[in-house]
């Protein structure tokens, strides 16, 4: 199981769990992310798979390098985090 880094989170919106990730990769629904912000026993990390991404606020299937777009995460980061797409 390999990650290849795909973006990074530009902000964080606590109350909606929302990020707002500016990729530079390619990032499709289904895909299993890691999101990732510090080192070992400080490290934050939540993973899961794509169930959504929007950009405007409208639902995309899928978007490539130089896009901006939001994920619901199941669990909070912060701006700066590292977005990793897991590869099985």
């Amino acid at each position: 199981m390999g990650k290849v880094l795909v973006g990074v989170v530009k902000r964080f919106f606590d109350k909606v769990g929302v990020a707002a990730i500016e990729l530079n990769g390619a990032l499709k629904v289904g895909d299993k992310i890691s999101v990732e912000k510090g080192e070992a026993a400080e490290a934050l990390v939540v993973e899961q798979v794509v169930e959504s991404m929007q950009i405007d606020r409208l639902p995309i299937q899928s978007a490539n390098a130089g896009q901006s777009v939001g994920i619901k995460l199941n669990g909070a980061t912060r701006e700066g985090a590292k977005v990793y797409r897991v590869e099985e």
